[in-house]
């Protein structure tokens, strides 16, 4: 059974990520999509450290088993991270912004399908219709107008890829956490975050420096701006991967997008955007989606 912290922990992650995505903005203008994906994982992974020190500190008694379970969840939750975001960006490429978004949100579904079929991770039946209900309605919230589409099969299928690598992502990250000390969670939580952010980084820092070292010289160049957004992402992480690690994953993805309809009605609220019916059904269909799948 779910442990009830993995409710405040996702909150806490899904508030943290949008103070990232705001200050990574500035970071993309100068580095590009990757650069800012590298700023992300290199200057969270020092908050991340000290999260894993406090830990220790706060939970000495932690047993950590860097068995080959924990090791293969680990790269598979990384590497399909990171085909997620080369994904996504292609998707967003061939066929605009909003479909790209849209498609992705094929992880919600397909992160309990995957979670049930590779890690037999069972939610109530209740909870299924839960997660049919707050994909329909993100899909319907963020799919944008005929004249706004591109028709592109490729980039429908990049599209779906990433959710279906975002899927594989969360459920591999919840049991890299299980597998390294099932008996503290948060703790292997926190030690996962700085695990697979080290690898990304390395990754991510040796591929730059091969095909794009003007970009990793920016990207080091800014280091000042760059770590406030690596705070809040290292924040962001730590609050997904110890929902994860509490609960399975298509819970934690269904209570994470609640950002989208309250984006929205704030948008509306201190922008003045206008809300269409669309809009406002999505966004009650979300809102009682996410309570289904949360609470049953």
């Amino acid at each position: 059974m779910s442990n009830p912290l993995w409710i405040p922990a996702t909150i806490a992650a899904a508030t943290f990520q949008v103070g990232r995505n705001a200050l990574q903005r500035g970071v993309m203008a100068s580095s590009g999509p990757w650069g800012a994906t590298l700023v992300r994982f290199l200057f969270g992974l020092p908050f991340s450290l000290m999260f894993v020190v406090l830990a220790h500190h706060v939970m000495p008694a932690a047993d950590l088993h860097w068995s080959g379970a924990f090791w293969l969840s680990a790269v598979v939750g990384a590497a399909s991270q990171v085909l997620a975001t080369a994904a996504l960006l292609d998707a967003m490429d061939r066929s605009g912004f909003a479909v790209g978004t849209a498609l992705q949100q094929s992880s919600l579904p397909l992160a309990a399908l995957l979670g049930l079929i590779v890690y037999d991770d069972r939610i109530s039946m209740l909870a299924w219709v839960g997660v049919v209900v707050t994909t329909i309605g993100l899909v319907a919230l963020s799919w944008p107008p005929a004249e706004q589409r591109r028709a592109s099969l490729v980039g429908a299928a990049m599209g779906l890829a990433s959710g279906l690598f975002f899927g594989f992502s969360l459920n591999a990250f919840r049991h890299a956490a299980l597998a390294l000390d099932p008996g503290h969670p948060i703790h292997a939580a926190l030690v996962c975050v700085a695990v697979v952010q080290a690898m990304q980084t390395i990754a991510l820092g040796l591929i730059l420096a091969w095909r794009d070292p003007a970009t990793l010289a920016e990207v080091a160049r800014r280091w000042r701006p760059s770590l406030g957004a690596g705070l809040c992402g290292a924040c962001a992480s730590a609050g997904w991967f110890v929902a994860l690690a509490l609960s399975p994953a298509a819970p934690v993805r269904a209570l994470g997008i609640i950002e989208a309809p309250i984006a929205a009605m704030a948008g509306h609220r201190l922008f003045r955007e206008k809300l269409g019916l669309r809009q406002i059904v999505s966004g009650v269909a979300i809102i009682g989606g996410v309570l289904v799948t949360t609470l049953f």
